[in-house]
């Protein structure tokens, strides 16, 4: 096993000349092997899932080692979590001995092992990339940029294929040592975080390495080593070669990771935030309060992660586009378009544009828009609206949004005051706090008008006839398999009282149906509403299209076949 691991401890600097030429080997160190009883990292430390894959890979014959930053965090006294194995069986090997394992990716074949919600990443040994490879096993582009890289080597070769010296620490499960390869330990005594290899060249094979220097940077509080830190200003553009999707990933640990403050000021420093949100940028340049806002927002969330309450991607992104959604939604009023419509516009040319670069999945980018559109909402506080606003799913978001607009300097301070006291009140006091809200200009609604109970939703007005117009009645058919299903009917259900000259008579319970079509989405939720209308069946039709428009939905013909309800209630 460890007969080609002497011969290089013999002659390590002929190896690394052989492995990657003269140029590449020049100042890389010795390997250094410390023993059990020289470093302070423990199977203690490790999770029983990991523990699992390192001796099934041992006991099988195979090399098996815990790499990167399970142990770089060990070695700083801080509890890891997540465990990465790398071992000279291939990923075919690797599955055959565990049930519970896929193999993942095309640009880098792995293996994750899964152990109910918790997964063990094994890689193979990677070695280094040669002319006689096939494109399907090694493919690099014109630029550097490593297209695939499939090439299986041994430990020392991989060893220096990974980018910081901090995360090529190898611990074996064979003798518990540590095989430092690149000098790792002394970098993380001197909190140095150092590329291996040459920084430009490296940058070039994966631009992604940028923003794991600056996520590391910011993680670990280290300072970059000069020598890496020089080239990411001019190589920051090659950042808009990544595919979006891998982009979004990588967004998700830079922000959702407790340190999104520090790697946000890295980002902006370094030029990286621009080639991931080029629009936010530019509102940052041109709004004084864009900036604070997304900063108090990363600070938000890095308060709650530190207080282990739960975050959401689509908070985080609604603040960090909400100020080109502001210079959208103004440039859209000024050719015209009432407030609503306008920023209704704006969202969908802003998330248009920022998919471009990172993609945001309508998981998330659906509740954004939701969190957006409850900002022309807020400050509608009069009777049943104001009930209506705070029963909605994406109300404390969106209040935690006007806030931060607040603290950002966006818009003077009370608004969210009010918001804040009507949430605690009792009914009496909340009727106070609408009297207040309809008495003030600032508030919305005529001066002076009596607002509805609170304890309840308002009266429904009496419906009056007009006369010379026949009444007919006509039955509605909702549905929805988004978000929310439920409050999306519920949504739909109460625009049905807005319609003109239309009023609901009833609604049936909610129930479920498998949908139409493509069966990988979730089952509908759906009600059929009675309506009594005075509008012919063509001008309701309209209406009902144009609430859809209002919503999002836009179809592509006018007629369709009605879905077959299901039978299975709700409630």
């Amino acid at each position: 096993m460890f007969k080609g691991f002497t011969r290089f401890l013999q002659s390590p600097g002929e190896s690394l000349k052989s492995l990657f030429g003269t140029e590449a080997a020049a100042g890389v160190p010795e390997v250094r092997v410390i023993p059990r009883q020289e470093h302070p990292v423990s199977r203690q430390h490790f999770s029983d899932a990991a523990l699992k894959v390192l001796y099934r890979l041992h006991n099988a014959g195979f090399e098996a080692y815990l790499v990167g930053g399970c142990i770089r965090d060990s070695l700083l006294g801080r509890m890891p979590k997540d465990f990465d194995v790398a071992t000279d069986a291939t990923p075919e090997e690797v599955k055959g001995l565990f049930r519970n394992s896929r193999i993942i990716g095309r640009r880098f074949r792995i293996v994750h092992v899964r152990f109910g919600r918790e997964v063990i990443e094994v890689t193979t040994f990677r070695g280094k990339p040669g002319d006689d490879h096939a494109d399907h096993i090694a493919q690099q582009s014109d630029d550097g940029l490593l297209l695939r890289d499939n090439v299986w080597g041994n430990i020392q070769e991989d060893a220096l294929r990974r980018d910081f010296t901090i995360n090529a620490l190898y611990y074996s499960i064979a003798d518990f040592s540590i095989h430092d390869f690149a000098n790792g330990v002394r970098d993380i005594e001197a909190r140095t975080l150092r590329l291996i290899g040459d920084p430009a060249t490296r940058y070039r094979e994966d631009p992604v390495r940028m923003l794991r220097a600056v996520r590391f940077a910011a993680k670990l509080d280290f300072q970059l080593a000069p020598d890496s830190e020089a080239p990411i200003h001019e190589l920051a553009p090659l950042m808009l070669q990544i595919p979006p999707a891998r982009l979004f990933d990588e967004v998700l640990k830079l922000f959702m990771a407790g340190h999104g403050v520090e790697t946000f000021r890295l980002l902006r420093h370094y030029g990286l935030f621009e080639m991931l949100f080029p629009e936010a940028a530019e509102a940052m340049d041109e709004l004084p309060w864009a900036e604070r806002l997304v900063e108090e927002a990363l600070a938000s969330t890095d308060r709650r992660i530190l207080e282990e309450r739960p975050v959401t991607p689509a908070f985080l992104f609604a603040a960090m586009l909400w100020g080109p959604v502001v210079q959208r939604q103004a440039e859209q009023e000024a050719k015209g378009l009432p407030p609503i419509p306008a920023l209704q516009a704006a969202s969908q040319q802003v998330v248009s544009r920022q998919l471009q670069h990172v993609s945001i999945p309508k998981r998330f980018s659906l509740p954004m828009r939701d969190i957006w559109d409850l900002q022309q909402r807020l400050p509608l506080r009069r009777g049943r609206r104001v009930f209506q606003t705070r029963e909605h799913p994406r109300f404390r978001a969106a209040y935690d949004l006007l806030l931060l607009r607040e603290a950002a300097g966006e818009l003077e301070p009370g608004l969210g005051d009010w918001w804040t006291a009507f949430q605690k009140a009792d009914e009496h006091e909340q009727a106070r706090l609408l009297d207040k809200a309809g008495a003030n200009p600032a508030g919305s609604g005529k001066p002076g008008r009596k607002p509805a109970p609170p304890a309840q939703a308002a009266p429904r007005q009496r419906w009056r006839q007009p006369r010379g117009m026949s009444v007919q009645r006509a039955w509605i058919g909702l549905g929805s398999n988004l978000e929310d299903p439920e409050a999306q009917v519920a949504r739909a259900l109460e625009a049905l009282d807005r319609l003109p000259l239309t009023r609901r008579v009833v609604a049936s319970r909610l129930y479920a149906s498998r949908p139409v079509g493509p069966q990988d989405q979730s089952d509908f939720i759906n009600a059929v509403a009675c309506v009594e209308t005075r509008l012919s069946p063509l001008a309701l039709l309209d209406q009902l299209q144009a609430l859809e428009q209002r919503h999002r939905r836009v179809r592509s013909r006018r007629w369709g076949p009605a879905p077959r309800p299901g039978s299975a209630t709700v409630r």
